[in-house]
């Protein structure tokens, strides 16, 4: 009984709280089709960049924005270059 009271007392703080809705979330947009890019090119290096994580790992579009057609592209892309030794397949190489 008194986990279901401090569940409650949670959940309440959690929507008082005057910060909770202060952080602005910025609109995503594809960045492809703002700067009218056909055809993503995996020579073009300092455009893959921006959408690989530290890790070496592809950024989803579901965070970047990218439309489905550019991130396919996108990955087809970074794919080659790191073939090509232009990208790393991880951070630690």
């Amino acid at each position: 009984m008194a986990r279901a009271n401090l569940r409650k007392d949670r959940k309440a703080d959690n929507k008082n709280n005057p910060n909770r809705g202060n952080q602005f979330r910025r609109r995503k947009f594809c960045r492809f089709t703002v700067e009218r890019i056909e055809w993503v090119d995996y020579k073009d290096i300092d455009i893959l960049k921006d959408f690989i994580s530290e890790n070496g790992k592809i950024i989803p579009s579901r965070i970047t924005g990218t439309k489905a057609k550019y991130q396919r592209q996108l990955g087809t892309a970074i794919k080659r270059a790191r073939f090509l030794a232009l990208l790393p397949y991880t951070d630690l190489h």
